[in-house]
């Protein structure tokens, strides 16, 4: 029981949370006075999946999770995933984009998306921000971090370092699953720009990463890749036993997040071409002509409309 009730953590990103749940109630309480009722319930519904992301990321870093990361490399990758897929996901779901733009002090509220999206200062940062949403920049930047930080050498310095720690892999981890979740999640105002089959293969070419990192840290390895494991006084486990209890939790979470989402894709997939055989020609064939590869012009099933740049109607 005390793996559960010791080792929590009040840091200050308890605070950080707070205020942004401050902001986001500011920004929809002003976007509630100058809209529709249907669109005030939508974005209230949608908040309580923003505050459940957040909610999330606590429990990833102040909960005893955080603790025990530090003795067992299993609980290690449970936060990862936390961080990575679990929270990522409520919060692209909890589109907290407007309220937070509109719950700027003053004016600044109001005319904050138009100069974001329109002034000449903001253009070095939109054009970054639009090359990480691209489809595939997304897709590759989710893999690359999830390989990146498990590489042992970066994982050991991250383990011995708290602000590499916190600041760039946590950091990295939660970013890089937001920029792939806005591919496959309405998150308005932000539109979806992958196609249908692009988002059916990214999902199998990411799953795929992640078995190849799950067997190579179990079934192809032979011993514990990170020092920082070894001789931890007071651990039981087997440093490589724990390993692969580590990846056998990454290897599970590919399947449970991959598989039904494919599914849901593959469903719109048939909708679209009337077949389950038409549906795995287009992903066998991807990055044709008739598709565009993977951001093609067509717009994908389900993709969120335009919204107007300041207000919602």
């Amino acid at each position: 029981m005390n793996y559960i009730v010791d080792h929590w953590s009040f840091d200050p990103f308890l605070i950080l949370v707070l205020v942004l749940v401050a902001w986001h109630e500011i920004g929809l309480a002003r976007l509630a006075r100058r809209s529709r009722p249907e669109r005030t319930r939508q974005r209230r519904l949608r908040s309580l999946l923003f505050y459940s992301g957040l909610a999330v990321l606590l429990i990833a870093v102040e909960s005893p999770i955080d603790y025990w990361s530090d003795y067992y490399f299993f609980v290690h990758m449970t936060q990862h995933l936390l961080l990575m897929f679990a929270a990522p996901t409520l919060v692209v779901a909890g589109a907290p984009w407007q309220p937070l733009l509109d719950g700027l002090p003053g004016r600044l509220g109001r005319s904050a998306t138009a100069t974001a999206l329109r002034g000449g200062w903001t253009r070095p940062l939109r054009a970054v921000t639009g090359f990480l949403l691209r489809p595939w920049v997304s897709v590759f930047t989710f893999s690359f971090v999830m390989v990146f930080w498990h590489i042992p050498v970066l994982f050991d310095l991250a383990q011995n370092n708290q602000l590499v720690h916190i600041w760039l892999m946590h950091a990295t981890f939660f970013l890089a699953g937001v920029l792939f979740w806005l591919q496959f999640i309405p998150s308005p105002p932000f539109i979806r720009r992958m196609p249908l089959v692009s988002q059916a293969a990214a999902l199998v070419a990411t799953n795929v990463a992640m078995w190849v990192l799950a067997m190579t840290l179990s079934i192809f390895s032979t011993t514990a890749w990170y020092s920082v494991y070894n001789h931890l006084p007071g651990v039981t486990l087997p440093p490589f036993a724990d390993q692969e209890i580590g990846a056998a939790i990454l290897w599970v979470c590919g399947d449970f997040w991959a598989i039904p989402s494919l599914i849901y894709v593959m469903r719109c997939l048939i909708t679209e071409d009337g077949s389950v055989a038409s549906a795995v020609e287009q992903i066998l064939r991807r990055g044709s002509a008739s598709r565009g590869g993977w951001a093609s012009g067509r717009k994908p099933v389900g993709a969120s409309p335009p919204a107007p740049p300041s207000t919602e109607p």
